[in-house]
């Protein structure tokens, strides 16, 4: 009699940790695809559904219980193409889990540095983006495939006016080019200057919406900044931007603190 007493109080506990489990999973299942940040808004509505579950809340348990019917079908038709690629990676392990050495990763930043600031020199605008915790799959949809370890000849090459691919941003993920002409996100930022151009607006804008980092040179000025938290750094010289992108890239998590100490320096 009393196990069943116990258990009375012991499965909803069970159940809580089984659907949080399984929610953490999609989240991170849909991890860099639009439906990432509606699902984790989600995970907090499930939260309160438990919460007026246990608590007895009869009218928000029933409103959130219609919600829930209604939103599956809703989430079903806006986000067929998540759902289709994230099927198609079922039974795969984690992808993108790659992982460079300290000597790598300075190597990519010396090429990165050099090849923006050749582009700089040239009068070329560029937008490179580097890929961190948050995945750019449907950026890297956007654009067309690469797939080529970087170098500074080919940055210079994707972003020669005459190329078909100098449009659009790159992306990169570890030491690799993944794709070219790709389409960010623009900045909503109401405070940004109205001066301020499409490929400074798209530049923030990733970085608004992701942790990756972008690199960007302005064809008006041929300034070089990098784009970080939804924050512009300056770079006045070769060595800052080094030094910039190993502070951030060094270290396997960089927390937001960080960041805005760099940008403040």
């Amino acid at each position: 009699m009393n196990f069943f007493i116990i258990w009375d109080y012991v499965k909803p506990t069970i159940e809580i940790l089984i659907l949080w489990m399984v929610f953490y999973k999609v989240l991170v299942f849909f991890e860099g695809t639009r439906a990432f940040q509606v699902l984790k808004g989600l995970t907090y509505l499930l939260f309160a559904f438990l919460v007026s579950q246990l608590a007895g809340l009869d009218t928000l348990n029933w409103l959130l219980t219609k919600f829930f019917g209604i939103s599956i079908l809703a989430l079903l038709i806006l986000f067929q193409q998540e759902l289709r690629h994230g099927l198609a990676r079922l039974g795969q392990q984690h992808l993108f889990s790659v992982s460079l050495e300290e000597s790598e990763i300075v190597a990519v930043i010396e090429e990165l540095s050099k090849a923006v600031h050749r582009l700089s020199r040239q009068k070329i605008g560029c937008l490179i983006a580097l890929e961190r915790e948050t995945r750019l799959i449907t950026y890297i949809e956007s654009g067309i495939p690469i797939d080529a370890k970087i170098s500074t000849e080919l940055i210079q090459s994707l972003f020669t006016p005459t190329t078909p691919l100098h449009d659009g941003g790159v992306i990169m993920r570890a030491d690799r080019v993944v794709s070219a002409a790709c389409l960010f996100p623009l900045s909503d930022n109401q405070n940004l200057s109205k001066i301020i151009g499409t490929r400074h607006r798209a530049a923030l804008g990733l970085t608004e919406q992701t942790d990756a980092i972008v690199l960007m040179v302005s064809e008006e000025t041929c300034e070089i900044s990098v784009a970080v938290d939804g924050r512009f750094i300056p770079i006045m010289n070769e060595e800052r931007l080094v030094n910039i992108l190993k502070d951030l890239l060094l270290s396997p998590t960089q927390s937001k603190t960080k960041n805005e100490k760099i940008v403040n320096a």
